[in-house]
């Protein structure tokens, strides 16, 4: 873990919101303990499965701003920023870009209990440069 940690990235997964609040909650308890800024993001698809959705980083962002104020951060500093592509990929895209000095993210798609860590998780522990924090 590096010495100080400026800048915490939490990705959250809106389809599972009530699982993603556990990860979002401990990143502001991390960013408060470091007087980090915290970024929260969501990964939206590239092709939306709802035909409905006609822009995907409008409507993803409407709904992780109702997120974020349903769980406000105090005084944190906190952005937002909706990605486009694959979650795995973007997320440590998105850290390596902007010098993220730890993630902190939900271990698994609660639909898969079973497995020790989802395939989303398992990527970007395997080739971020910064530390990760996994909440189960």
């Amino acid at each position: 873990m590096p010495e100080q940690i400026n800048h915490v990235l939490c990705p959250v997964n809106l389809r599972h919101a009530v699982q993603s609040s556990r990860a979002y909650d401990m990143a502001l308890h991390e960013a408060r303990g470091f007087g980090a800024a915290l970024t929260v993001v969501t990964v939206a698809p590239e092709m939306e499965r709802n035909l409905n959705i006609y822009d995907s980083r409008r409507y993803w962002g409407e709904k992780l701003a109702e997120f974020v104020a349903a769980n406000p951060p105090g005084a944190v500093p906190l952005t937002q920023a909706v990605l486009i592509g694959a979650a795995h990929r973007q997320i440590v895209r998105y850290a390596e870009e902007n010098g993220i000095d730890l993630i902190v993210m939900e271990a698994a798609n609660p639909r898969i209990r079973d497995y020790l860590l989802g395939t989303t998780a398992s990527h970007v522990v395997t080739h971020s440069a910064c530390a990760v924090f996994v909440v189960r």
